[in-house]
């Protein structure tokens, strides 16, 4: 039950690129919830309860993973995306307002989406660092800061794409 829940429900067996589909729950979550007009505070309740799932997870059953699998931190391990890609999108109902199109709420979705991969991927300074934390908090803590990351990205992105 632990490695299901680490994996997201098997996203972190996918044989390609499991980091990229455990990062997509929050992402498609939050495109649905833009999509049917929700309220900014149930967005921000909604991906401020995946941060804190994934979190959680990740801390308490990823040590049972890397025991298992003897990799500091396995791919499998999922959550640490789930949270860090939800965390991303805690700052994205600030940026869509109720007038927003569909095409925009597609375009804070998708970018923020890409940020977070890419400072996930690329591990900028000092994101890598945090790896060196013990067990889960590791394996969570360079996904948060990479979504932490990703959401400043994406305000400067909007700050410069809504020009008033």
């Amino acid at each position: 039950m632990k490695r299901l829940l680490t994996s997201c429900f098997g996203l972190g067996w996918l044989p390609l690129a499991p980091g990229t589909w455990g990062s997509l729950p929050p992402a498609v979550i939050f495109t649905v919830l833009c999509w049917f007009g929700t309220s900014s505070t149930v967005i921000l309740v909604v991906m401020g309860g995946l941060v804190l799932t994934g979190a959680v997870v990740c801390v308490w059953f990823a040590p049972e993973v890397i025991a298992a699998t003897g990799k500091p931190d396995p791919r499998e391990v999922v959550a640490d995306e789930l949270a860090g890609q939800a965390l991303t999108f805690l700052v994205a109902p600030l940026l869509i307002t109720s007038s927003a199109s569909n095409k925009q709420t597609w375009i804070v979705a998708g970018l923020g989406f890409l940020l977070f991969r890419v400072f996930d991927i690329t591990k900028p300074w000092p994101i890598r660092k945090l790896e060196k934390l013990p067990l889960g908090w590791g394996v969570l803590s360079d996904d948060l800061l990479a979504g932490l990351y990703a959401a400043v990205g994406l305000i400067l992105c909007a700050r410069l794409w809504v020009r008033p």
